[in-house]
């Protein structure tokens, strides 16, 4: 009981912290009058700004300015504020893209921070089908999200302890985990069909994700709910094209997003949510995937009161690519009102002039009255506030 009552209160003051506009001191951080909190402030500048938004991808297992300069200019020029890890290069069809094993891992993350030490470096750790660490680098086997919710909750509990103490210590501080998708259609190929849904019941995914967000805190570790407004019901694949989920999707699938329960610090979960390149015209008729769609990101902000951080899923993915031009989709995530972009450069192809091209256009839409400067800040500012660094 001592303990319990011990994690309850490290938890509550953990989130009492964050998405707090007073600017308390997040748990790990420095003082908060130090100047990295002061850059969430007026005093962010607009190029500072873009590049918190931008969330990217690269290839390197280590910071060589010779072979990998685009991560070296993105970090020190563009002022890019998240990286995106993977063990698989799509374009090649390799492995290693920047995991081998825990040691090289370590001083990779160490190596980033060493430009920004409140970069946030993100990774893919659901357990089973995805897990970017995978026991073949030499790391624990997680296992999936269904079959840890089939044993219960303590199973649940102790496997994202786990995952929390594992990233903590390589580094790692954002996990795009859990995935709240509830399991509509058991056969979808993307969510259900390989186990990435705790539960058919909303109640249990809501309970199980709120279990992995907790655990990940207790190590200092972001996680990001996904794939709003529910990718469960699909019958399609979004890496591969767009998926159309109008008459399949049940509106139960927004209920792991809702705002509920008697504690506070319950409430005030998730902090951060990943939107879906799934079209669903009963939220949004004009058919615009809910990444790219002012009307379902303002149903989650508005109907549904989330005041965190919103990132697009990857955006190099086929929903994307095979409908818009890159600098399109940059441009209507933004409008969207989208706080971060998901650039993998793991798609199709790679681009070393990928983060130049992305400042560009939104520096061009505000130049041009597209889009208010005020609009950038306030996304770079979320941020800051509502994540750990």
């Amino acid at each position: 009981m001592k303990t319990m009552k011990t994690l309850l209160l490290s938890l509550l003051l953990t989130l009492t912290a964050c998405c707090n506009h007073s600017g308390p001191n997040h748990p790990g951080t420095p003082d908060s009058s130090d100047t990295r909190i002061a850059m969430a402030e007026d005093t962010l500048s607009l190029d500072a700004a873009i590049g918190q938004m931008l969330l990217i991808g690269f290839r390197g297992t280590e910071i060589d300015y010779d072979k990998n300069i685009e991560i070296v200019s993105a970090l020190r020029d563009y002022h890019v504020g998240s990286v995106i890890l993977f063990d698989y290069d799509v374009p090649t069809g390799t492995r290693g893209r920047n995991i081998k094993n825990p040691d090289q891992l370590k001083n990779l993350c160490r190596q980033l921070r060493s430009f920004n030490p409140d970069l946030l470096i993100g990774i893919d750790q659901e357990g089973g089908y995805v897990s970017r660490l995978a026991r073949r680098y030499g790391f624990p086997a997680i296992p999936s999200a269904q079959r840890c919710a089939a044993k219960g909750y303590d199973t649940v509990r102790h496997y994202a302890d786990l995952t929390g103490q594992m990233l903590s210590e390589l580094g790692i501080n954002l996990d795009f985990a859990p995935v709240a998708d509830v399991n509509v259609n058991p056969r979808c190929p993307v969510i259900g069909g390989i186990e990435r849904s705790f539960s058919a019941d909303p109640a249990v995914v809501r309970q199980c994700c709120l279990i992995w967000d907790w655990q990940l805190r207790i190590h200092n570790v972001n996680s990001c709910w996904k794939h709003f407004p529910g990718h469960g019901s699909a019958k399609g694949d979004t890496h591969k094209g767009l998926v159309d989920v109008t008459d399949t999707w049940q509106p139960l699938e927004l209920d792991p997003y809702r705002h509920e329960g008697t504690n506070s610090w319950e409430r005030k979960l998730p902090l951060m949510v990943m939107t879906a390149h799934v079209v669903n015209r009963r939220l949004d008729p004009s058919g615009l995937p809910a990444s790219l769609s002012p009307r379902i990101t303002s149903y989650l902000r508005d109907s549904l009161d989330f005041r965190g951080v919103i990132v697009t899923d990857d955006l190099a993915m086929g929903a994307i690519v095979s409908q818009y031009s890159f600098e399109k989709a940059v441009r209507m995530a933004v409008l969207a009102g989208a706080d971060m972009l998901c650039l993998s450069n793991n798609g199709g192809s790679y681009d070393i002039n990928m983060v130049p091209r992305a400042v560009k256009v939104i520096k061009d839409m505000v130049a041009a009255g597209d889009i208010t400067e005020e609009r950038i800040l306030q996304s770079a500012k979320r941020i800051r506030d509502c994540l750990i660094f």
